[in-house]
């Protein structure tokens, strides 16, 4: 077996070709878009880059031919609370079902980053965001969601056979939509919805910089510090809000306030997959085309959920049912979706897990994992912090 590492453009599209090699043959799977894979190791296209560095090598038999890839990379701003010292990441990882190819793969990464002065790697995980390829799926091999890691069944057992343990579990839920939402739910959002000071309202393309900067205040007040999320300028919303409004669904992305001042996200998109499936990775000029075809002519039956939160001084008061309420009185008539799946929920936040199992008949669609292994094997092991 020969490991190379990507230097040039050939080796950048044999990196990108294992991964379909890797999984043509398993049901679901939806070939992500080749320009989000290089956009990850672009250093003009990812911020990453400003506080880390990344590196990737791809592996041949003895025949020349693809059996595995893999990256590695180290990012300053990475940390979970309680970390004893840095931790690198590992991902993109593809592998033939050999424990041998895929501990060349791990070794490596191991290597790489030990020369770096991590004390363990993580993985997989994506350099960057965790909003993206972010865990190895492990149950529920229906198609992804768009940005989500999908995998055979058997690369569980490559990387717990090399000694990676269960960091974090991520879970994600569905919902058909339409079973009505518990009557508890209703009675919650009733008791909020009786002070005037509360009002929702649904993102409106015209207005996307207002929205950026209701978006940035809950997130930061919610979200920012917690497992090494950094906090979110409005520039950088404004500029991600600009990126999906080709696809996006002003009525299914919300904001709750009180007294004018936002308190709660619940951000949903169409299920981006239902058309990306169609275009064999290819986003150009032909591929776009294309894409704007199929959304005029395949309506999008499925919506899912990307962030949902409340500042915390709201939290526990029913800010949660209120905003799911008030988004289904406006969603539920319109009949163009008939399922919902919210995106993974790590085993960390518990609060957020209760919120999806209220959901009415909500379910687990499937599992993912993030993994850590530590490079000093005696070193005790410990989870993920659980979210306060």
């Amino acid at each position: 077996m020969e490991l190379i590492q990507v230097t040039d453009k050939r080796t950048e599209l044999e990196f990108i070709e294992v991964n379909v090699l890797m999984n043509r043959d398993v049901p679901g799977y939806v070939r992500p878009l080749i320009q989000d894979i290089r956009a990850v190791f672009d250093p003009e296209k990812n911020k990453a880059f400003r506080n880390g560095e990344c590196i990737r090598w791809i592996l041949k038999n003895n025949d020349g031919e693809l059996i595995g890839r893999i990256a590695a990379f180290v990012n300053k701003k990475y940390r979970s609370k309680g970390d004893p010292g840095p931790v690198g990441g590992i991902g993109f990882f593809d592998c033939i079902n050999d424990q041998a190819a895929a501990d060349m793969l791990f070794d490596v990464a191991k290597h790489w980053l030990l020369q770096r002065g991590m004390i363990a790697m993580d993985g997989p995980i994506n350099f960057g965001e965790r909003d993206r390829w972010w865990g190895l799926l492990v149950d529920g091999f229906i198609p992804p969601l768009y940005g989500m890691n999908f995998n055979p069944p058997y690369y569980r057992a490559l990387m717990e056979n090399y000694g990676f343990r269960p960091f974090f579990h991520q879970y994600c839920y569905g919902l058909d939509i339409s079973k009505p939402l518990p009557e508890k739910l209703h009675r919650r959002h009733a008791e909020v919805a009786a002070d005037p000071n509360y009002h929702s309202a649904y993102i409106k393309k015209n207005q996307l910089e207002k929205f950026a900067e209701d978006f940035a205040e809950v997130y930061n007040k919610a979200w920012a510090g917690h497992g090494g999320l950094k906090s979110m300028r409005k520039e950088q919303v404004l500029a991600l809000f600009k990126s999906m409004k080709a696809v996006m669904d002003e009525k299914i992305a919300w904001f709750a306030y009180y007294k004018d001042q936002p308190i709660a996200i619940f951000i949903n998109i169409p299920d981006l997959n239902q058309w990306f499936r169609h275009l064999n990775g290819q986003f150009n000029w032909l591929g776009k085309f294309k894409f704007l075809w199929l959304k005029a002519t395949k309506p999008c039956t499925k919506f899912n959920g990307l962030v949902f939160g409340v500042v915390p001084e709201f939290q526990g008061k029913g800010i949660d049912a209120y905003i799911i309420v008030e988004a289904s009185k406006v969603v539920l008539p319109e009949t163009r979706y008939t399922e919902y799946e919210l995106q993974w929920i790590g085993d960390f936040n518990p609060k957020m897990i209760n919120v999806a199992r209220s959901l009415g008949d909500s379910y687990q669609t499937r599992e993912l994992i993030t993994y850590r292994y530590l490079f000093d094997r005696t070193a005790p092991f410990e989870r993920h912090p659980i979210l306060s």
